[in-house]
């Protein structure tokens, strides 16, 4: 009987479509682009944009801007990534396609917000920097498993597949 409810659960699953509609498409895209840019150009304005100041080197003062941005989409970030878990992942999983590089891409997002939460509230000075050189070289490396995933070949599953669930 439990095994009948899960297969037609699993059905119905399958049947449901994987794509995401155009238009969360395209705030996938504009969120992606706008958290991407902010950090590499916070990246930039913090380490090479740096300013003369009256006592030496001082900080650009888009710098601070810049985060202040990174940080506002990072959570259209989180939220973005919840409704694709509702809406795309749980339903792509049982037709096992893209499967690896769906979970690498979703590893990095989580290492992603758990290295931001980290830099957000650990105050150690020995720490820190080294959860921010992880940070920002992960996320500079985040466009392209995106695309390894977006614009990874679409062949149709197998009948077998399908079934497996």
């Amino acid at each position: 009987m439990a095994a009948s409810r899960n297969r037609n659960r699993m059905s119905s699953t399958v049947h449901k479509t994987v794509r995401i509609s155009r238009g969360w498409r395209w705030q996938t895209y504009i969120i992606g682009a706008g958290i991407w840019l902010s950090g590499g150009l916070w990246l930039l304005f913090h380490y090479f944009f740096v300013t003369q100041g009256e006592f030496g080197p001082a900080e650009n003062p888009l710098t601070a801007w810049w985060l202040r941005l990174h940080g506002a989409f990072a959570f259209a970030a989180l939220w973005i990534f919840g409704l694709l878990w509702g809406t795309h992942i749980t339903v792509a999983w049982p037709r096992q396609r893209r499967r690896r590089s769906g979970v690498a891409l979703v590893g990095l997002l989580l290492f992603l917000i758990v290295s931001g939460y980290l830099l957000y509230y650990v105050g150690d000075d020995k720490v820190r920097p080294v959860i921010s050189v992880l940070h920002w070289a992960v996320g500079l490396a985040a466009p392209a498993f995106f695309l390894a995933h977006r614009l990874r070949s679409r062949k149709p599953a197998s009948v077998s597949s399908l079934r497996r669930g």
